[in-house]
């Protein structure tokens, strides 16, 4: 990727709001991929746990943040 806030940054980042991780994964990071997904998908299946839901949101967020302003 080029620099912060170049056009991969920001297509990987909404490829995140789609799917936590995958922005990271068109990045070719394939570890924090894994992280955030299975992170963020663990915790909205026990959404009714509550605690686990706002942790995956939490990290649904901040994977977001992070593609966006990856530094390659």
């Amino acid at each position: 990727m080029a620099s912060q806030g170049s056009a991969g940054n920001v297509i990987a980042a909404i490829c995140n709001v789609f799917f936590p991780g995958l922005g990271q994964l068109v990045q070719g990071r394939i570890l924090p991929a894994l992280i955030f997904a299975i992170v963020c998908v663990g915790g909205y299946a026990l959404w009714w746990l509550v605690f686990p839901a706002v942790i995956a949101a939490i990290f649904h967020l901040f994977s977001i943040i992070n593609a966006a302003t990856y530094k390659g």
